[in-house]
């Protein structure tokens, strides 16, 4: 496969290792209604923050949409990584200082910086997406050839879902040229599996069902399928709906578990509420073997569809998700002038969410700028009940508090518009985070203010490659098994009760006789050990000293 050169490149292809780890630190003045919806903004260089959600977040994004600098020419971006590597900071400084290294007077510097600026970001995208994970990104004419291609390289050409020409000004722009082209780009990839590419519906077919409003179909069943269908997943959308007749029907499952309903009370589901006709109802048996209380069958709600219709793939010519124009007239709507210069649509980052058919899916953007994916997710849940939920990244301190957070803020709670009338709030909320320390001093040591569930998140996800069990993080010195059926412990900080050798974080046998059991292999982090090798051998420990191994790893 053709890969693409520039100067740097060596100095960048694993700069993402290199990052260190750093902590996030809540702003709670700058929070938003309940921080556990799981809503996050973070303020700070993305690259950083980027490496400091890995532990996380690794392998759990289902969509990443990012709007990057498009390297113009006229922007202010910085290429401003901490490069160590001596190539990239001489090569940093020729440019700085404007020497040209095209020929015919042309200065290729800044093309090669932007390459330098997105690799290492979209290194990390790879490990931050799940393997039916989506990536989109916008771009225009300048970098659209070179970012193709590093993308092929980075995910594989295969795994491109398409380039999709979004008219962004339909008038064709402001360009002085013969041809003028108001058109940009969005590159579309999978991670490795695109079976949860969703499909859009248009209509086709038959109507064959009949009742006092006139001709349908059956569609969905309303109760809820698949992951996170148990009533204790959703349980606002755990409540009775009764039939033409006045059955009164739950969402209990096939094997008798109660789950829950597609939408709420007060969402696709309130016209049923009101009125049970507007469902088709339909009696369906149990599993064999499987009764609630004392039936072995019970009523099932459809929606009814009024116009009949096909599933198809989307279309990719984007001339109708909004243009530029609505993205400036959606800002001064909500705050009364143009904060921000180059917003996208919501209607275009709503198009990009819905290609993925997980409605719960977390979704990220690097490039925040004024929160439009933000903004579009808590748009999109409250149309279809959705849980989605967002982490936006800002690097501009003022941009990100005053613009990113301030938008969802507004759009989550409400607002007055230009007009003067008030604008109900989507609902949602969302943690503030400013990247803090590094985990490690300069001498390699641990610094004070890391916590045990800091360093354990960080330990676990460098032995198991994915993020902490959420249900461990900083209760127990067990941090989890890994894929491969290894015990991962961490004694740090008198997580165990005994204090008797430093602090309980020492590995002996008083503070092994303590520890959650397990079977198989174990890895066991800590300050020192008084096992000698044989002991470890018969107990099938893998011993690593803190801090020393973490930092070699």
């Amino acid at each position: 496969m053709p890969t693409l050169n520039w100067i740097g490149k060596e100095a960048v292809l694993n700069h993402h290792q290199h990052v260190p780890f750093h902590l996030l630190k809540d702003v709670p003045d700058l929070a938003v209604g309940d921080p556990g919806t799981g809503n996050l903004i973070v303020q700070g260089d993305n690259l950083v923050a980027l490496k400091a959600l890995l532990p996380l977040y690794a392998g759990e994004v289902k969509c990443i949409y990012i709007d990057p600098p498009y390297n113009t020419g006229n922007e202010g971006w910085a290429y401003n990584d901490n490069v160590k590597s001596p190539v990239i900071r001489e090569w940093l400084k020729e440019t700085l200082a404007g020497k040209t290294i095209g020929g015919e007077g042309e200065t290729l510097d800044r093309h090669d910086r932007w390459l330098c600026m997105m690799y290492p970001r979209l290194r990390i995208f790879k490990e931050l997406l799940a393997h039916d994970g989506l990536l989109a990104v916008s771009i225009d004419d300048n970098e659209f050839s070179f970012l193709g291609v590093i993308l092929d390289e980075i995910f594989g050409s295969k795994n491109r879902l398409a380039c999709a020409p979004w008219l962004a000004e339909p008038s064709g722009g402001k360009e002085k040229t013969g041809l003028r082209g108001g058109h940009e780009y969005l590159l579309i990839y999978h991670n490795g599996d695109d079976s949860n590419v969703s499909r859009e519906t248009r209509s086709t077919g038959e109507l064959n069902l009949k009742d006092k409003w006139g001709k349908y179909r059956k569609g969905r069943e309303l109760m809820k399928w698949g992951g996170t269908s148990l009533r204790q997943d959703r349980p606002g959308q755990w409540f009775q709906l009764k039939t033409p007749q006045g059955i009164e029907v739950w969402p209990i499952k096939n094997d008798g578990e109660e789950g829950h309903w597609r939408w709420g009370k007060e969402q696709k589901m309130k016209e049923i509420v009101a009125d049970p006709e507007c469902a088709h109802w339909e009696l369906r048996p149990f599993d064999p073997g499987v009764t609630w209380q004392g039936k072995t069958e019970r009523y099932v709600p459809y929606e009814k569809i009024r116009d009949s219709s096909k599933s198809i793939g989307w279309s990719t010519w984007l001339d109708s998700h909004g243009f530029n124009s609505d993205a400036t007239r959606e800002l001064k709507e909500i705050f009364g002038k143009k904060p921000f210069d180059t917003p996208k649509p919501v209607a275009l980052i709503r198009w990009i969410l819905s290609l993925h058919a997980d409605s719960d899916g977390l979704v990220l953007d690097s490039f925040a700028g004024s929160g439009t994916a933000g903004h579009a997710v808590l748009q999109l849940n409250k149309e279809d009940g959705g849980n989605r939920k967002f982490i936006l990244v800002e690097m501009e301190s003022k941009i990100a508090r005053e613009i990113t957070a301030e938008r969802i803020r507004r759009v989550a709670q409400g607002y007055t518009n230009l007009k003067g009338e008030k604008v109900e709030g989507l609902g949602g909320g969302f943690r503030f985070c400013e990247l803090g320390e590094p985990l490690f001093d300069e001498t390699g040591k641990i610094r004070d203010s890391v916590k045990f569930a800091d360093l354990g998140g960080y330990v676990y996800f460098t032995e198991a490659g994915e993020p902490i069990p959420r249900e461990s993080v900083g209760k127990s010195p067990l941090l989890g098994i890994t894929p491969t059926g290894v015990a991962v412990y961490l004694l740090y900080n008198g997580i165990i009760k005994d204090k008797s050798v430093d602090g309980g974080n020492i590995l002996t046998a008083a503070t092994y006789a303590l520890l959650p059991s397990h079977k198989g292999p174990k890895i066991i982090y800590a300050a020192g050990c008084r096992f000698g090798s044989e002991r470890l051998k018969r107990d099938n420990i893998t011993f690593k000293q803190t801090p020393y191994t973490i930092r070699l790893q």
